[in-house]
């Protein structure tokens, strides 16, 4: 049965990195195999009489491996086609439609708004029974203020019934997949009776008491109340991004959030409790024995736990397997750790194939699965305390390969704080934090964060050392992955694939609505511009520039340029500085800007500055010294940093936002030697850039926008692609073809779109 299991998850995880789901005719071969398998295995067990020379035991369970292997594959497709129907329509993008539905979830705030789930009840068109929506508070004016009297957010509750009228967009990238307009928007019910609402009410009750009573954090209110919200009801947004940093470098983060072990303490409190209560009583016992009494008991508790806190994937996995073990008690069987994993690891799986796709699910898996291990035969018993280290040392080097592949880094002080937060977090302070949130229970709140703050002094100490971290770049692969440990070694032993000197490789990222380049030679990398910021925590230099550059390897960047001052170019360049070391800063910022008061030599980007790294030269074309003084330019995409790299003949002109003043400026100074291979198009393809006379000056062959999916500026504009496509340019576009690899080489010019090398069946979407 485990082996049936693992093979049905293993063709779960095979069909969700296909680039497209099975189609009807693929089915009749499957069918026909499954078939097969199934009339072997019926014929097979059917069988009396022992044949010496066939092993049916072999037989059979080959036979069942590859049934279980086929109805995972249809399981997950299945599900899969039904998901992908349930999709926004294209003709219903961008248009205002429409909505009567509920308030699904707890309502999240942003520094701009509101972000919340809602069911569809009815709708003037087809649309997806959940929309993930956003209300705005207002955009900038003219001069920067915010029209909040029009565009006021009001207070949303969870089970609340509205008609809204919203404009959304199907999920693309790494934006918002909806846009919103408060026009129409009326409340039609308080709260909507349904057991799922009902829920949410409750966590949106409990979030409320946790505010009255600590504060905010974000408007002075009690540190780490935030914290304590997340380990009660799993509202993880309230946790500020500096923790999120402290915890990451200390290892700690599945402490901080509902995890399987919070669920199986809450699951033993309640266990005790009844069997004491229950052993004490002289007639009970006659009706239930107290074991099958406490079992099921815990398993209720361990069950209201994890509905309060969100129905996390690893609280799940720790509901299931609490579940298996009840149903075991009950049956007066005694099920083997590995057997309460693999039935765990089913239930998961057949409620949601999808789990196989987070990171989540493979470290809770795993770090169970090293415990049933260590706690098993020859490796079991002694005395608790040598126990206990056991399974902290086997957990922390167990899961060094895991976090080393899934995020490039993994924490060297985990076992030191772990020794210390997960008896403090999980025996004292949540449960402080859940009986806290009952009435007049004020004082066990003031004393979990008292408890908690004492231990964030260790904590922060412990992320702020050197020392705390260890990264590694993304592995390349091993020819012969079966050998188990030995490969592990590419982990360590193989350097990230880099460019030959003579040779670079600029990769423009998938940052949305903005620019991010990273362009490697051999030896050395530079950033030339870093995302836009989506929030006041979010921004492309967390989210997206940092974790790439660990994958590829970077650990320093010889040198970063800010093009200009827009938040679409400098928004991710402080969250860059944070966590990579940076040589030295090229920007047009005024020298008063917070990017240009960085700990790094910095000087403004002028023309004529020229470098060369391994072979590959690098020139700055735009601004002049006299722009920064002549008091000429008066945009900031004017002041745009232009620079051209060329290696082996081969070249890309960077632009940034330049428009057509600058572009004409260029044309004065530098007409034959714009000249390039590839051109990263002026401005995302505004009508205000990419004239006539610039464009054909270029000439590239390809031509690269860095756009956001619809986004709200209408970029590319149609005249432009027009005009690119008339020269003669092949097109790309970051929102349609994802990050973008240029290899200039002798060999010529190639490039390669991320999306189309990592086709996935959902990214029609």
């Amino acid at each position: 049965m485990r082996i049936a299991i693992v093979a049905f998850a293993a063709g779960i995880a095979w069909l969700q990195w296909q680039p497209s789901l099975l189609a009807v005719s693929d089915f009749p071969a499957l069918s026909i195999i499954a078939a097969l398998a199934a009339l072997s295995l019926l014929l097979a067990g059917l069988a009396r009489t022992p044949v010496p020379w066939l092993p049916w035991r072999a037989v059979t369970t080959t036979l069942g491996v590859l049934l279980a292997f086929l109805l995972g594959i249809a399981w997950a497709n299945w599900l899969a086609q039904a998901r992908l129907a349930d999709a926004l329509p294209v003709a219903a993008e961008g248009r205002d439609i429409v909505v009567v539905g509920v308030v699904a979830g707890l309502p999240q705030s942003f520094e701009n708004g509101l972000r919340f789930d809602f069911d569809v009840e009815t709708a003037a068109t087809t649309l997806p029974s959940r929309l993930s929506l956003a209300w705005y508070r207002g955009y900038p004016g003219s001069h920067g203020e915010q029209d909040d009297d029009v565009h006021a957010a009001p207070a949303l509750h969870a089970g609340e019934r509205w008609r809204l009228r919203v404009r959304l967009k199907r999920p693309h990238g790494n934006f918002n997949p909806h846009g919103f307009d408060d026009e129409g928007n009326t409340r039609l019910d308080d709260f909507v009776t349904r057991p799922s609402y009902v829920v949410e009410q409750l966590r949106e009750v409990i979030r409320e008491r946790y505010v009255s009573v600590l504060g905010d954090p974000r408007a002075g209110g009690a540190a780490y109340g935030g914290v304590l919200q997340a380990l009660a009801i799993g509202d993880q947004r309230a946790i500020e991004p500096e923790l999120w940093r402290i915890f990451a470098r200390t290892g700690v983060t599945h402490l901080m959030s509902i995890s399987g072990l919070h669920v199986t303490m809450i699951a033993g409190l309640v266990w005790w409790l009844v069997s004491w209560l229950w052993r004490r009583s002289s007639r009970l016992p006659l009706l239930l024995p107290a074991q099958k009494a406490a079992a099921l008991a815990g398993f209720v508790g361990a069950l209201a736990y994890c509905l309060l806190a969100g129905f996390a994937v690893p609280a799940q996995r720790t509901l299931y397997m609490l579940g298996v073990v009840a149903l075991a008690l009950w049956s007066g069987r005694t099920a083997s750790g590995s057997r309460i994993l693999a039935l765990a690891l089913l239930v998961v799986l057949l409620l949601d194939p999808w789990a196989v796709l987070a990171a989540g699910f493979w470290l809770s898996f795993g770090a169970v699965g090293l415990l049933f291990y260590i706690s098993a035969g020859r490796l079991s018993g002694g005395y608790w305390l040598a126990a206990w280290a056991r399974a902290q040392w086997a957990v922390t080097l167990g899961m060094i390969p895991a976090l080393l592949a899934l995020f490039q880094q993994f924490s060297l002080s985990s076992p030191l704080a772990n020794a210390v937060a997960i008896p403090v977090v999980s025996f004292l302070v949540t449960p402080l934090a859940l009986v806290g949130a009952l009435p007049l229970a004020d004082p066990l709140l003031w004393l979990a964060h008292w408890i908690l703050s004492n231990l964030m002094l260790l904590l922060e100490w412990l992320a702020d050392a050197p020392w705390a971290i260890w990264q590694q770049h993304a592995p390349r692969g091993f020819p012969a992955r079966w050998l188990g440990l030995v490969a592990l070694l590419p982990l360590f032993l193989l350097p990230p694939e880099r460019p030959e000197a003579g040779v670079a490789r600029i990769v423009t990222l998938d940052v949305g609505q903005g620019l991010a380049v990273h362009v490697q030679t051999a030896t050395h990398d530079l950033l030339f511009d870093t995302g836009p910021a989506f929030s006041f925590e979010a921004n492309s230099g967390n989210r997206i520039i940092v974790p790439y550059l660990r994958a590829t390897g970077v650990r320093r960047l010889d040198g970063m340029i800010v093009s200009h001052t827009d938040i679409d170019h400098s928004g991710g360049a402080l969250s860059v500085s944070e966590e990579v070391p940076i040589g030295w800063l090229r920007t047009s910022l005024a020298a008063n800007h917070v990017i240009s008061a960085l700990p790094v030599p910095n000087r403004w980007c002028v023309d004529g500055e020229t470098w060369t790294w391994d072979d590959v030269r690098f020139e700055m074309l735009h601004p002049t010294a006299d722009d920064y003084s002549s008091g000429q330019i008066h945009k900031s995409n004017d002041f745009s940093c232009v620079l051209k790299v060329t290696a082996a003949g081969r070249s890309m002109l960077l632009t940034s936002d330049i428009e057509a003043l600058s572009e004409a400026a260029l044309l004065a100074r530098w007409r034959q030697r714009l000249a390039a291979d590839v051109l990263l198009v002026p401005h995302h393809g505004s009508r205000t850039s990419s004239t006539p006379e610039f464009v054909a000056a270029v000439g590239a062959h390809e031509a690269i926008f860095p756009v956001g999916y619809r986004n709200r500026f209408g970029h590319p504009r149609a005249d432009v692609v027009a005009r690119y496509d008339g020269n003669g340019a092949r097109l790309w576009r970051t929102d349609r073809d994802g990050a973008l690899t240029v290899n200039l080489a002798p060999s010529g010019v190639t490039i390669a779109a991320e999306r189309a090398k990592r086709r996935r069946y959902w990214h029609g979407l």
